[in-house]
Formats: structure tokens, sequence, C-alpha cells
């Protein structure tokens, strides 16, 4: 039997603001499916509903039509509690911006979600120690996320992302906000870890270098993927 895609979206639909006179339709019946250690780009003009389909496959926002499936768990109508189960243990996300916590240290960052998913703290700390080493940072541990570069806060992005082992990695614009010889080095380190792994990834992305580096690309046109 072949293993379930770990993502899948079918007839996704999102309008904001329904039944108003300044409704917005985002998504108009997308469809995509992800298969295990597939990475795929995601681009898309400004403001055409890249975030808002991440949000949705990752289970942070709902569909208004549609149906996600995470490694073969059907997501569609679950309860609030298998949601949140789902976002921990299967899913990880980095962002443009860090959103590290800032009054921990970078291994105290990577150590927390593990700690919240009911991993013991020695195992919790080996792991964001074993991370650190892999994106290069280990003599950074104990720094706090002030104390780092942004391409080093990134990093620490990536491993938090990556602390709960996830299927899924979910990656809006990840270094979007870095120059571009940072902005390179910092794909790499991803691109690495994720291949690592065998995780897939749904990555969105403005620059068409990076994206070529992917094995395919979605382009979301008018609410709907091709």
């Amino acid at each position: 039997m072949s293993e379930a895609p770990a993502l899948e979206l079918e007839g996704i639909e999102k309008v904001y603001n329904r039944g108003k006179p300044n409704a917005v339709e985002v998504l108009r019946g997308a469809s995509a499916g992800i298969a295990v250690g597939e990475v795929v780009g995601l681009v898309a003009p400004s403001g055409a509903g890249k975030s808002t389909l991440l949000h949705i496959a990752g289970l942070l926002d709902t569909a208004d039509v549609g149906r996600v499936a995470l490694a073969g768990q059907d997501m569609t109508g679950a309860s609030d509690r298998t949601r949140t189960a789902a976002r921990r243990g299967l899913v990880g996300f980095v962002y443009q911006f860090h959103h590290l916590l800032p009054e921990f240290t970078a291994a105290e960052n990577i150590v927390l979600p593990q700690l919240a998913h009911g991993v013991a703290r020695d195992a919790a700390d080996e792991r964001a120690a074993m991370l650190l080493d892999r994106v290069g940072l280990s003599a950074r541990a104990a720094h706090r996320p002030a104390e780092l570069s942004g391409g080093e806060q990134q990093r620490v992005a990536f491993c938090r992302a990556l602390a709960n082992a996830p299927r899924l990695l979910l990656a809006d614009e990840p270094t979007g906000n870095l120059d571009p010889e940072t902005s390179d080095r910092v794909f790499d380190v991803l691109m690495s870890l994720v291949r690592e792994t065998g995780m897939a990834a749904l990555i969105a992305t403005h620059n068409p270098e990076l994206a070529a580096r992917l094995d395919r690309v979605l382009r979301l046109e008018q609410g709907v993927l091709v």
C-alpha cells in the first residue's frame, strides 16, 4: 500500500467578509497534493492568498468549503483539540519573521514546543542541541534572539519548526527578510534539513531562483492552484 500524501487540499474556498459589500474571495477551489519527501514551491503575487492557503493547510485557519488532510488524516470538521494535536505533531511552521520568544535562549525556543508536545526535558534538550549543531549554531545555544544576527535567528526558527519531527513543513517567505547572500545561505540550510529528514515541505517564495531549486512549483492564480 502506498504511503498517504503528507498534505491533501481539495476544493479549498475562502471568502473574507462573506455577504458584505467588501467581501473578498481569496481561494476559489484550490486543490493540490504533496507527497512524502517532496519539496514544493508556492508562488503568487503579494495579496493573492499564499498566507491564507498556508494557514488553512496548517490548520491555523479553516476553509469555507473544501477538504484538508494531513498524513492521510482528514481534518475537515475536526475538533479544536484534534486540530491542535495535529498542528503540534504533524506540522512545522516557518515565517518571514522568526517570531522567536525574546526572553528565552535559542535552545529554549526549540525545547519549549517539545515540552508542549509531551517530550521529556532531557530528550528535548538533546534534540535542541542536535538541531543547533546541524545548523552550525551550537556556540549560540545560550544566546537570546536579540544577541543573534538575522540569519542566525531564522536558522533557530527552522530548528524550532523541526523540533517535533513534523511530517510537513510550511514556510511563508522564510528568507524574505534577509539580504540576498544571507538568504541563499539560510535557504541552503533549510533545504539540507528538509532533505535529510525526508519530510514534505510547501515553501512560499517570491524568489524565482530559490523556487527553481525545488521539486516543482505551484502558482496561485485567481484563487486556484496551477
